[in-house]
């Protein structure tokens, strides 16, 4: 059995452990379930996942134990989350109470300026479109596509990354208006 069925297998006695083996970063779903199996061997004394799944589905007492154990291990995965978040909050507060205003200011006027330029682009596109369509320009029409793919993947990295940064500012948000 794959360490991921194995993983899947032992949050049935551990559903928080969901959050950890699943997403999409491989790398950290993988080491998640490594961790996972590796309470799971701990406790029962089980040489391998598959026999620890095994021995935990059959005895109650090891189901609950398996519990104790993982809740310890996942307050540890939990401070190494909010140690990584620290250090993000620390980057962004530094850059806010900067005296260089480029510095202090990057992160809304990239923002704006991408905003900005695809507005422009888009705009373009269209007026290419509407022109095209009233000259009857096929060839324009037909190159229309091709100017739309180079667009988006123009746009799709600062896309991706603003998309990152307005999500997170969007928690960081919820969160402070849950206090």
């Amino acid at each position: 059995m794959d360490p991921i069925t194995i993983a899947l297998g032992l949050a049935q006695f551990v559903p928080t452990a969901i959050r950890w083996i699943s997403g999409d970063d491989k790398s950290k779903a993988a080491d998640a379930a490594d961790k996972l199996i590796g309470v799971a061997k701990s406790v029962t004394g089980k040489p391998d996942g598959a026999a620890a799944l095994a021995a935990i589905q059959a005895d109650p007492a090891l189901a609950l134990k398996m519990q104790e154990s993982w809740n310890t291990h996942e307050a540890f995965l939990w401070r190494e989350e909010t140690d990584r978040l620290k250090a993000v909050n620390e980057t962004m507060r530094a850059e806010s109470t900067s005296v260089d205003p480029w510095q202090r200011r990057w992160r809304p006027f990239w923002g704006f300026a991408a905003a900005v330029q695809f507005n422009i682009c888009a705009t373009g596109i269209i007026g290419l479109a509407i022109y095209a369509v009233a000259k009857r320009d096929v060839e324009m029409i037909r190159a229309l596509p091709d100017i739309i793919t180079a667009m988006a993947l123009l746009f799709s990295i600062p896309g991706a990354i603003l998309g990152v940064a307005s999500w997170m500012r969007g928690r960081t948000q919820l969160e402070q208006a849950k206090r």
